[in-house]
């Protein structure tokens, strides 16, 4: 508990000094570096230029697990012969920061990952009053299962500054980064340093909505409503991104099948896996009417195993960071109206029953 509350204090400090960056040139920053990347923006999705992997891809998950994100870290803690985790950065979002933090930690001792470590990262956003999600993921993040406090600590550090000297020290484009929850903690580093830029193959967000409009608001998603600030200094990077949205999470869908698919793996992860969908996934069937729930989170994981099983397009994307009724909406020109430069890979389809095999066939490789 030390750790972690000398962690957030360190992080405090942190974000008040991003914040104070950020009001005084963050829009010099954004007009300038920011937005004139010296990365190229590949025009072809990742789909149609896949190959077989030859090496391991060195990844950071940022995450504020939540139940989906659970799930997306069970399974890409799972992929030891295709993913090399470099660690897990934590943020606010789905509920606070000492919960993010502590169950990050939960999955990593689930996953039997002692080699992973998890820093504290942000615990509230660069501007906006902060706002959370227990009515969906429960207030401590985690329902369906018995919460517990994990025997290995936090790592030694801030997130933000982990960001920055890990991708300062990297081979050039090489580190992806995943991010499922708001994008505090990666703005604040690409404010702080725009020089890490140079260290970064590729972003892989879930976040945003567009043909499906949103699920904190009428317009709005909520990793991006929680942060949009944040949200839109990374779409803005120039930096290759791609964009996991409701606009495809909300086809692919549980079914009882499919939960009790993973519990008759017999093994700790697809247990727990199944108990913890069983308690998610029912808010968004009867908010939404839905046959099943969204996974949202370890879609992302999926594309990036099986990037073959997704579909969508380079498109603009603008967030709209004004407050009114569209704040926090991705604002996805799909059909090149503006003739704006696209800046993201926009997914809107992907394989359901493949995703879901997927996910079944690798966490059995788990405890």
């Amino acid at each position: 508990m030390t750790t972690l509350k000398n962690s957030l204090l360190d992080d405090a400090v942190s974000v008040q000094s991003a914040r104070r960056r950020f009001l005084t040139n963050g829009g010099k920053l954004l007009a300038g570096s920011l937005l004139m990347s010296t990365l190229p923006m590949h025009t072809t999705f990742a789909a149609d230029t896949a190959a077989a992997p030859t090496a391991l891809v060195p990844l950071i998950i940022d995450t504020d697990p939540g139940a989906d994100d659970v799930i997306a870290l069970l399974l890409a803690l799972s992929a030891r012969d295709r993913l090399d985790v470099k660690a897990l950065t934590t943020v606010a979002g789905n509920v606070q920061l000492r919960y993010t933090s502590r169950n990050a930690r939960m999955v990593r001792e689930w996953a039997n990952r002692p080699d992973v470590p998890v820093y504290a990262g942000s615990s509230r956003p660069m501007l906006r009053t902060p706002i959370y999600a227990a009515e969906v993921h429960g207030a401590e993040g985690v329902t369906g299962v018995k919460i517990f406090e994990p025997k290995q600590p936090l790592a030694k550090g801030q997130a933000v500054q982990y960001l920055i000297e890990t991708l300062l020290a990297a081979k050039p484009q090489s580190i992806t980064i995943v991010t499922l929850g708001p994008q505090t903690n990666l703005a604040m580093a690409l404010i702080e340093n725009p020089e890490i830029k140079r260290g970064i193959k590729e972003i892989i967000m879930m976040g945003g909505a567009h043909f499906n409009g949103g699920n904190i608001t009428p317009a709005a998603e909520f990793n991006v409503f929680a942060d949009p600030h944040a949200a839109d200094v990374v779409f803005k990077s120039g930096l290759p991104l791609t964009v996991i949205p409701l606009d495809v999470t909300h086809k692919m869908l549980t079914s009882p099948e499919r939960i009790e698919r993973l519990r008759k793996i017999g093994n700790q992860a697809g247990k727990i896996a199944a108990d913890i969908l069983d308690a998610y996934v029912e808010h968004d069937i009867k908010q939404y009417g839905l046959p099943g729930g969204p996974v949202h989170d370890a879609t992302t994981i999926g594309y990036l195993l099986k990037p073959e099983m997704f579909k969508g397009r380079m498109v603009n994307v603008e967030v709209d960071t004004r407050e009114g009724p569209t704040f926090g909406e991705t604002v996805v020109d799909y059909y090149n109206a503006t003739k704006r430069p696209e800046n993201a890979r926009w997914v809107t389809e992907g394989d359901t029953q493949g995703f879901f095999d997927l996910l079944t066939t690798q966490l059995a490789k788990l405890p």
